[in-house]
């Protein structure tokens, strides 16, 4: 070869935390070099060997695939370590695909069988798997390089013999020179052993980074690793900056002692050639009857469902034999290239598990993605959406001119989820034939700066500052934000850490960070799983691919994508309790698809907590586009979205459906295609069509159009317009209309969206809204109970449920359960909501009640828990958030009389346990065992606002009402926004809000001045408050208040989220004053007087002020007059003022009209403040 040596032992990212070498650049300077080959060898793991294989062979490089082993000192079962640690290295490298397999099981077993601080093989492992295998001695922690440091030649010797007598002339030496003392000693100790035991040399370099000047960088990714900084004396640290990849004339003039051990590097890449088999698919083995093909069993399968189909069809109108025979049809085709593509088993495996799942009661999605648009899917219950009345193409989904996989993505119930995998895992084999798939974390612009910040040990504040300016976009690297962000050039040329942050970040930048399981990638295998790829174990014990998706797929295992969907959950809860609170049971798969009710609720933007529609930008558009059928709610899914909302389709979309502008269609053959979108393009299957009508396309060539407009490359795509236009010409289309619709068909293509999953899913949005039209309070009960741990959502269903008066209970101990109920319409909080009632407590309490009957008191309920359980603690809880209000006790009296009542019943109790162990207890078995009521205290009851302090301190919610319910009308009158829209505001932008104060932490900066952090919060959200020293000085006293304020500032926008920097804090009744800037009263004639408006001046004497005041009088039916007023006649406006108005007239004329917000002088910066 060339470069006239190899490198042999090279580690990459996927040597986590450890390795920081990227596989491109690894392989560009393999080209630099001129290196026909290189191996990878990373730490006790394959996670990048089919990545450096593929992108190997297409850089025209040797790809040479290894791995540094942990080869425990004794058994691998045996969880100890030995005088050296717990493992030696060992590097082993695959001469051919039996040594790759090797290395799979190798890697596999390391991970299940021998994991102890790492996966580790053992000696008999590598007599099981040894064959077409090379292994080299590795780095100073090899076993025989350890034992030659240590002096301890005549072992070396040992060990060296059997390695020998393993791998025979498949076993070498590696030397290596990278400055560390020891390893002189252990480099003549291997050329020695050499010649002893004709045991050949390599020449190695133990590569951890690309570039010598990578050293530091790497540092400090072994400080992220580890935790430390690169201030503590004691971590772990490599002992020379020697580790690079070094060029092969340094590796000639480092080993020019030993020009065999260069020239053995070219005779392992020799001997190692390793080729895999890529691009066939492996399915898994599925059950066949005897007598049956899988193409037979599948034909029959799609036949018998699409019977199964009609019937369900027939019982909501009549099938015309046309209608039949156009389903039969299109059958009969997909069945045809189904069969043809190979595919039959994908289905049938899929209609398994999927119909299992539905046998077993676990909610399954209607489907997603393209797979929707396949009739044999829907026949074969593996999708709920007829594909046909909707328009759905199930060349879309697979095209016999484009061979590729078909993927259906499952949305299950995401408590039961668990289950379908369990089914497949035991259906299939278990977890020597299924697996989950592994996903990579990696070290992203923003996080790659807070890790190197921490390892540098600079100051988080300081870090911070400068991970703000990397701009929030998707793909966003450090070089690109440079090249945007001026301010972090300027912070690099100020400080010389800045650039040293920056520097070193741009070169861990990328690299991976850590493991983890896929959300949802199965895959299922026909052999054991570890003939295709290596696994390892999951956090929580599962088995996981060590490829990626990209790379799992490339072994020709099929993947199956096992969705966990929320609202599969909600549905099948608010199901469970229509039928438990209503008596109905309801079949969510037949409700009436044109419900009014359902669409009323949608056109009014009543949609939050309904599926893909609860946002409030989606609930601004359902009221402008004002749904009336199904196929709208199809366009609304796919039409929200950020292309089509910038470039103008929906406005288009709105304005046509209301007839505010005509729909346009150049042609009459386009008008069937776009008339349900109102003559815009939305759906990627309406490309498809206009090409299939316009330019005889078949559906597949146009789904290979569509994909070519998709990724608009320019020599593909003048090749499909010269096919369409060729198309055109022989329909005879006008040459320039038809070129205008090429050009409009690629302009939306990238717009457009999947109409099969935009179907499926619409279908999941109409369900959920038909829910909540006909049955609210039990499906905001099922919502509540999904989100029960989602403090913020909580909150806002629960003003949900107030604004559309839907009552919403405290916990009771008589009818609570442990998550949320509903009876009567009334939504009821689970006792597991209340904080300190673990589940002994909650177990103890409902087995007590159902099997003895409801507590008639708080006596009796500490007399018949256990009070190990349900202690003092738990019981106060109980209290305070309301769970005892049933039994028509005051809570104040109850909290009183608790240690009495627990006092009482710990000595019963006592008394019952002494008794069922005396044999001398010869009380009648008709003896009242009931102990005396505690007689309650004459005490008043905690005022309102204690009461939902307490419900808000027990439970984390106002439940019976909330603080502000009273004054949040006037805090309206006086804010400019509500703490949610905060997020509508720029950053720097004045404003106005109100709320209650939370919490006060303290602060001095660093001139000793008093400031505060204070959490401000409203009806639904809080936003934290900066109160630097100037305002703090000015409002302190304000801030112990726990009556409403209101806080004039500036928004603060961060990636930590929205503050407010505080100018000023006020009262409620002050900010009335300082934020009017006039009242006016519109009085209705009919109750005006004399004698009333001489009380009315008379009122407005006792309120003067310094606010102008108008009058005017409303004539029912005949219009208004302005009265005249003196402009001297001025008020102080208030509550007061409303108040007083209101009883003289029997209504509030009043309107207090808001003084404009003045911009407030630019603020310093929060670092300027503190210090």
């Amino acid at each position: 070869m060339s470069a006239g040596f190899v490198h042999l032992h090279v580690h990459t990212q996927h040597s986590l935390l450890d390795g920081a070498i990227q596989l491109p650049k690894l392989l560009n300077k393999c080209t630099e070099y001129e290196m026909e080959a290189v191996a990878v060898t990373d730490h006790g793991a394959m996670y990048g060997a089919l990545e450096f294989y593929d992108k190997a062979k297409k850089a025209g490089i040797k790809p040479i695939v290894g791995c540094e082993f942990y080869v425990a000192p004794n058994s691998r079962a045996e969880k100890v370590s030995g005088e050296a640690g717990p493992a030696f290295h060992l590097i082993l490298l695959a001469m051919n695909y039996q040594g790759y397999r090797n290395l799979l099981k190798l890697s596999s077993i390391a991970q299940f069988e021998g994991f102890y601080y790492r996966p580790r093989i053992d000696k008999e492992l590598l007599e099981q798997y040894s064959n077409d295998l090379i292994a080299t001695s590795a780095c100073l922690h090899g076993e025989v390089p350890w034992l030659i440091s240590h002096n301890r030649y005549a072992e070396a010797r040992e060990k060296a013999i059997e390695m020998k007598e393993l791998f025979g002339d498949r076993y070498y030496f590696e030397l290596q020179e990278n400055g560390i003392e020891e390893q002189q000693t252990v480099n003549q100790g291997l050329i020695r052993l050499s010649r002893e035991l004709g045991i050949k040399l390599l020449a190695t370099n133990d590569c951890h980074y690309l570039n010598k000047e990578e050293a530091q960088a790497h540092d400090v990714l072994l400080c992220i690793q580890t935790g430390k900084t690169v201030n503590d004396p004691k971590r772990f640290k490599f002992a020379s900056d020697d580790f690079y990849f070094k060029s092969p004339e340094e590796m000639k003039k480092t080993f020019d002692y030993c020009p065999e051990a260069l020239a053995n590097t070219l005779e392992v890449a020799e001997r190692c050639n390793l080729e895999i088999e890529l691009g066939q698919f492996h399915f898994p083995n599925f059950p066949l009857p005897e007598g049956e093909t899988l193409e037979t069993m599948f034909a029959k399968a799609c036949r018998h469902g699409l019977q199964q189909r009609f019937s369900a069809m027939r019982k909501k109108s009549p099938l015309s034999p046309e209608t039949e025979a156009l389903y039969r049809d299109r059958l009969k085709k997909e069945i045809d290239v189904i069969i043809e593509m190979g595919f039959p088993g994908y289905f049938l495996i899929v209609a398994d598990f999927i119909n299992w799942a539905k046998d077993q009661k676990i909610p399954v999605g209607p489907g997603r993605g393209s797979g929707a648009g396949s009739l044999a899917a829907y026949a074969m219950g593996i999708t709920d959406i007829d594909p046909i009345p909707y328009g759905l193409i199930f060349e879309r989904f697979l095209n016999i001119e484009r061979k590729s996989m078909p993927d259906f993505d499952i949305d299950f119930c995401q408590e039961r989820r668990g289950e379908v995998l369990d089914y497949v895992r035991d259906k299939y084999g278990g977890s020597e034939h299924v697996a989950q798939i592994i996903t990579y974390g990696s070290m992203k612009a923003r996080g790659v700066i807070r890790d190197v910040g921490r390892a540098l040990d600079i100051a988080f504040g300081d870090v911070d500052k400068i991970a703000k300016l990397i701009p929030e976009e998707l793909g966003m690297t450090i070089e690109k934000a440079i090249a945007q962000e001026p301010k972090l050039t300027e912070a690099a040329d100020l400080d010389p850490r800045v650039a040293e942050l920056l520097r070193i970040s741009r070169t861990l930048e990328g690299l991976a960070r850590h493991t983890s399981t896929h959300a949802a990638g199965v895959v299922v295998s026909p052999r054991p799983i570890t003939e295709y790829l290596p696994v390892c174990e999951g956090k929580d014990g599962e088995t996981i691919t060590q490829y990626d998706m990209k790379h799992t797929e490339m072994t020709g295992l099929i993947k199956f994508d096992f969705l966990g969907l929320k609202t599969l959950t909600v549905i099948k809860k608010a199901l469970d309790h229509i039928k438990s609170d209503c008596g109905k049971e309801l079949d969510i798969s037949t409700i009436d698809m044109d419900d009014l009710k359902t669409f009323k609720l949608l056109c009014n933007g009543n949609s939050l907590g309904i599926f893909q529609l609860e946002s409030s930008g989606m609930r601004e558009l359902l009221v402008d586009m004002a749904p009336e059928q199904f196929t709208d709610l199809i366009a609304l899914v796919a039409l929200y979205r950020p292309g089509p909302l910038e470039s103008g389709m929906v406005k288009d979309f709105v304005n046509t459906k209301h007839g505010r502008q005509e729909a346009n269609y150049s042609l009459p053959q386009l008008k069937p295609i776009l008339e349900e979108t109102y003559g815009v393009i939305v759906y990627q299957e309406q490309v498809m069509k206009i090409a299939n009508v316009l330019a005889n396309y078949s559906l597949g060539d146009a789904d290979i159009l569509r994909r070519a407009m998709g990724k608009k490359i320019p020599e593909v795509m003048n090749q499909e317009k010269e096919k369409f236009m060729a198309g055109a010409r022989d329909n005879h289309i006008d040459e320039k209309k038809a070129e205008d619709i090429f050009e409009l068909m690629a302009k939306f293509a990238g717009y457009g969206f999947n109409k099969s999953h935009s179907a499926a899913y619409a279908l999941i949005a109409y369900q959920t809204a038909y829910l909540k039209a006909h049955y609210p309070a039990q499906f905001m009960t099922a919502l509540l109970s999904c989100d029960m741990n989602n403090t913020d959502k909580v909150v806002l269903y629960i003003n949900e449920c107030r604004e559309h008066h839907i009552e919403v209970l405290p916990p009771d101990i008589n009818e609570s359960v442990q998550d949320f109920s509903v009876h009567d319409d009334k939504i009821r909080f689970g006792l597991a909501a209340v904080k300190n009632v673990g589940e002994a407590a909650l177990i103890n309490i409902i087995k007590e009640r159902e099997e003895n009957g409801p507590f008639s008191s708080l006596v009796d309920f500490c007399n018949r828990v256990h009070s190990s359980s349900v202690n003092n603690r738990v019981i106060e809880s109980l209290i305070k958030s309301g769970s005892f209000d049933s039994l028509g006790c005051k809570r104040s009296q109850l909290l009183t009389i608790l240690p009495q009542a627990m006092d009482q019943a710990k000595a019963h109790q006592r008394d019952q346990m002494s008794g069922q162990m005396s044999i001398f207890n010869v009380a009648p078995a008709t003896a009242d065992t009931r102990v005396a009521e505690i007689i309650l205290p004459d005490i008043d009851e905690w005022d309102e606002l204690e009461k939902l302090k307490y419900e808000k301190e027990t439970v984390g919610f106002y439940i019976t009402g909330h603080p502000l319910d009273e004054p949040l009308e006037e805090l309206r009158t006086i804010t400019d926004s509500d703490i949610t829209n905060l997020q509508l505001f720029n950053d720097g932008q004045p404003v106005r809000v109100g709320g209650l104060i939370r919490t006060v932490k303290q602060h001095k900066n660093k001139q000793g001045k008093p400031m505060a952090f204070v959490t401000l919060e409203d009806v639904l959200e809080s936003v934290e408050i900066l109160v630097f020293p100037e305002t703090y000085a000015n409002c302190y006293k304000l801030l112990d208040s726990t009556e409403p304020v209101v806080v004039r500032g500036t928004v603060q926008k961060s990636d930590q989220g929205i503050k407010v920097v505080a100018e000023e804090i006020d009262s409620l009744p002050e900010a009335r004053q300082k934020y009017t800037q006039a009242v006016h009263a519109r009085l209705e004639a009919d109750t005006v007087s004399r004698i009333r408006l001489e009380e009315l001046k008379e009122l407005l004497f006792n309120y003067h002020g310094s606010c102008p005041f108008s009058l005017t009088l409303h004539f029912a039916g005949e219009g208004e007059v302005d009265v005249e007023i003196d402009r001297n006649f001025t008020v102080r406006p208030s509550k007061d003022l409303s108040v007083s108005i209101t009883e003289l007239f029997g209504y509030d004329p009043l309107k207090f009209e808001k003084k404009m917000i003045e911009p407030m002088r630019r603020k310093r910066s929060f670092k300027q403040q503190t210090h």
